[in-house]
């Protein structure tokens, strides 16, 4: 749940904080951690390609596993951890062998609970099997779209992924954007929902907080002049402007996607 505060001042009276009285109080561990260099939302020429980013407390990048490609060793979950780099806990596992890594922390795994990952692992939240050994109807998540290249889809914090049925050698998996897509039965997907479900019920509050994420101030494209922005210009509030994006992109409901791109054939229903 997260933690309202007195409202001392104007900015604390909505502000809301999740609640970390659960994680561990341990820095994370050495090997399994990277630095992490700014952007700024900038390319490899140094060019912005991505608005309003820059600043921010610094980070270290945490190394987690998404193939989950050590089949048939037992794991313990030694530690439940924050990372600053994405809305959900991660899970440090301790192998039977000694190899310790992070997964994406599902709701309902503990410290002390044993996961497990292969065709042979037991239907239990935590533990990482093909498509074609999940019952339907079964909440998944991190979820591969190409054998063996590691988990892509539902990897955010909160989400879930259906099997609604198994055809061929797809199953149709009903996503939580509302998409119904196809994906090949050997893939490997995690059983259960991705941890801190409350995370989106987080109010920011104040601009400074914002600026802590990394994200710097927008300004609204009909506020600016016709040579900064395809909506600017124009006497007063103007109204007489096709939504788009600063290069001219369609926006507010308008379908960017191209009809022919390869994916296409694997989507059977678009998200809402």
């Amino acid at each position: 749940m997260a933690k309202k505060l007195r409202p001392i001042t104007p900015s604390r009276r909505h502000m809301t904080f999740e609640d970390f009285s659960a994680l561990s109080k341990e820095r994370p561990l050495k090997s399994l951690v990277c630095p992490l260099k700014s952007k700024a939302g900038r390319d490899t020429k140094g060019r912005i390609t991505v608005r309003h980013r820059g600043g921010g407390a610094k980070r270290f990048l945490r190394i987690i596993d998404f193939k989950r490609n050590k089949h048939g060793i037992e794991a313990k979950v030694t530690h439940i951890e924050y990372d600053p780099n994405r809305g959900a806990r991660i899970a440090r596992l301790s192998y039977i062998d000694g190899e310790k890594r992070y997964i994406l922390c599902p709701v309902g795994l503990s410290v002390g609970d044993r996961v497990i990952s292969g065709p042979e692992a037991p239907v239990k939240v935590g533990n990482a099997l093909p498509l074609k050994h999940i019952p339907q109807g079964m909440g998944i998540h991190n979820i591969e779209l190409e054998p063996g290249r590691g988990g892509k889809l539902v990897r955010a914090a909160g989400t879930s992924a259906k099997i609604l049925a198994k055809e061929g050698a797809y199953a149709h998996l009903k996503l939580s954007s509302g998409e119904v897509r196809l994906v090949h039965l050997d893939c490997y997907a995690t059983l259960g929902q991705v941890s801190n479900p409350d995370h989106r019920a987080v109010v920011i509050g104040k601009a400074g907080r914002v600026r802590h994420l990394g994200r710097r101030p927008k300004v609204r494209g009909s506020a600016m002049n016709p040579v900064d922005h395809p909506m600017g210009g124009g006497e007063g509030r103007s109204k007489g402007h096709i939504p788009r994006s600063p290069t001219g992109v369609p926006a507010k409901g308008k379908k960017t996607r191209k009809k022919r791109k390869q994916s296409n054939k694997f989507i059977l229903q678009r998200r809402k």
